[in-house]
Formats: structure tokens, sequence, C-alpha cells
């Protein structure tokens, strides 16, 4: 089968992958399954990782295939795998799990100790087939094109944990802010709105990507370049700040929003990551606020999310490649020419 490879970090976007010829994987559990890709989707992460900003962080055996957003056809299962069988469709949560473990038994999927994880740690689905598990894959409804669907399976997963958490602590008549009004952003935006009586303000550089946050509902936008985002936020919520602060950037200059424009008591929900937070310890105590760290989310958190799509609570703005596009896409996300989601249809 065909698939993208990374062979080496490097920071030169347009040939960080290569596309060659590899054997197809082959089921080797009895809780296994085959998934032949329909949909990948392309994420900022997956950037990060040819720069090899993960490195550090989980072990890499290079090389590898990327791609952790994928949905497509079951087109064989392991001898004792029940909840999917042959021809059907299904969105895959990046993370495979043991079940076993604590975290597991508390249904913590991204805590799980023994998981591996496509496209950062095990080959990914920029390839005509993923190798899953029986664990990790979720039936779709019918009438969902798994194409459309599989930026969900991580941007729209991650969107939908950071506002679930949000939404827990928004009263009606809190205030929600959006920070990044992207690929992630504008899942996010969709989220609180669908789940919240909150009013929302947006911000993000692009007066298009305001436009786009105007027509999913949020109440006001701030262009950073035009207005100060810090006395605009206290304009709209009489000096009392946003109670939830949801940064799908996660830049040095985002998480210095957090002291001036979090409501006391509030949240700083950090998704977009590449920043920093340099914060006097004082600005913590005196406003009582916190910085929230989101990675990704569980598998029910998926199913619920799937739900939304199903009625019609959450859009994807999606854009399609083919997989010999795949360094194409990956320099148009470096140069914020991507708008929503980049699906790689192999």
């Amino acid at each position: 089968m065909h698939a993208a490879r990374l062979h080496e970090y490097t920071d030169d976007m347009s040939e960080g992958l290569t596309i060659e010829e590899i054997d197809r994987p082959t089921i080797e559990r009895s809780d296994g399954v085959l998934v032949e890709v329909i949909g990948a989707g392309w994420c900022q992460t997956d950037n990060h990782i040819i720069e090899g900003m993960w490195d550090e962080y989980v072990d890499q055996d290079l090389p590898m295939t990327l791609g952790h957003e994928n949905a497509g056809r079951v087109l064989k299962t392991g001898d004792e795998v029940d909840i999917v069988s042959e021809g059907d469709q299904v969105i895959c949560h990046p993370v495979q799990t043991c079940g076993t473990c604590r975290p597991c038994r508390l249904g913590e999927t991204m805590y799980c100790e023994n998981q591996s994880f496509n496209g950062l740690t095990i080959d990914g689905g920029f390839a005509e087939y993923l190798l899953t598990s029986e664990r990790s894959v979720i039936p779709l409804p019918d009438g969902v094109d798994p194409a459309e669907i599989a930026p969900h399976a991580d941007a729209g997963i991650t969107a939908y944990h950071a506002a679930k958490k949000a939404v827990a602590e928004l009263n009606p008549g809190d205030h929600a802010t959006v920070i990044g009004v992207g690929g992630l952003g504008h899942i996010g935006v969709q989220c609180l709105d669908a789940m919240s009586a909150a009013e929302i303000t947006a911000v993000d550089l692009k007066d298009e990507a305001l436009e786009l946050a105007e027509d999913l509902g949020v109440d006001h936008t701030v262009n950073p370049e035009k207005d100060d985002v810090r006395e605009f936020i206290d304009s709209v919520t009489d000096g009392t700040g946003a109670t939830q602060v949801l940064d799908f950037v996660g830049a040095d200059v985002t998480t210095e929003y957090a002291p001036d424009i979090t409501a006391a008591g509030g949240d700083h929900h950090i998704i977009g990551y590449g920043g920093h937070i340099h914060e006097p310890a004082q600005a913590l105590v005196n406003g009582e606020f916190s910085y929230v760290g989101n990675i990704v989310g569980q598998f029910s958190e998926l199913q619920e999310l799937v739900a939304l799509v199903e009625q019609d609570e959450v859009d994807l703005h999606t854009s399609y490649y083919d997989l010999d596009d795949v360094n194409v896409v990956a320099e148009k996300l470096e140069h914020g020419e991507i708008e929503g989601r980049a699906v790689i249809r192999p």
C-alpha cells in the first residue's frame, strides 16, 4: 500500500514526508480491526511531529506513517470483534487502549498506561489502510461521510473535550471567550453554542475567521490587530471577565491574556500549544483563575460528538487533498493558508 512516511525531523514542510510503498498491516490480535482509510485529517500536530516537537515526550520509532484523524470502512476484523464487521463505516479514536489499567477502568482514555497513538507512536492513517482495535472504533450513522467526519477523531474531540469542561462551569449570563477560530476553534465555538447559554466572544487575527464565527453563532468578535482584546473583553463583560477562556492558539501572546480577561475563579483552557506560560504566581493568587490543559478526549466523548454531528449541531469546514499532496498541505497550514480542516483522501 502507499503511505506518507516520516524518516527524519525537519523544519522544511515541503519535504517532511515521503510517499512510498510499504506492506499492508495485518491483524495479529483477536481484537484487531483493519480499516480502509477514506479520510484522514491533517492537524497542526502533524507539523509539530515533523518538526520533532514530540520526540522528548513520546517514543517515536522512525520511519513512521503519520495521520491520527482517521475514518473509513472496515476491511477485516479479528476473531473476537463483534461491535463492527466487514463493510461498516467507522471513525477511529487515535488512541488504542488496554482496557485493564486503572485509568482505563475509570474511562480516562488518554491516561491509559499502555496506550498506542496512531500517527504519533505507531503508524497512522496517511495510508490506504490503518490497523487499529475494537476499543478504538465507533460505527458511523447512515449518511455520514467518513471523509467529512475524519477530523473529528482529534480536532473535533479535542475541541469538544475542552468545551465540555468549560460548559460545566458556565451558567446562563456568563461569558466565554474563544481565541483562534481555525481548524479546532470553529468546532469549539459550535460546541459551546450547542451546549450552553453563555455569551461567546471570538478572537482571531483574520477577519474571515471572525465572519465564520459570527455565522456559527458567536455574540461578539474582536481582531487583536484592530482592537485591544483586554479592553474589549472588559467592555462586553461589564468588567467581570470571561468565566471560561478556550485558547486554541496557545502562543505566548494568548496565554498572557489570562490574568486580564479571565473572571475571578475562571479557567483559561490551553488547547493549542507551542508557546509558554510566564505569569507571576501572584497573578493566579489574586484572580484565583486556573490554566487548564487539554489533550484529545475520551472515547465516550467522541461518541457524544458524533451524536452532535448527526443532530446537525456541529459542522466541519473542510478541503480535500490526495495523498501525494501531504507536503503541500503541511506548507499551507504552516503559512495559515487553510481555513477549517484539510482532509487527505488516500
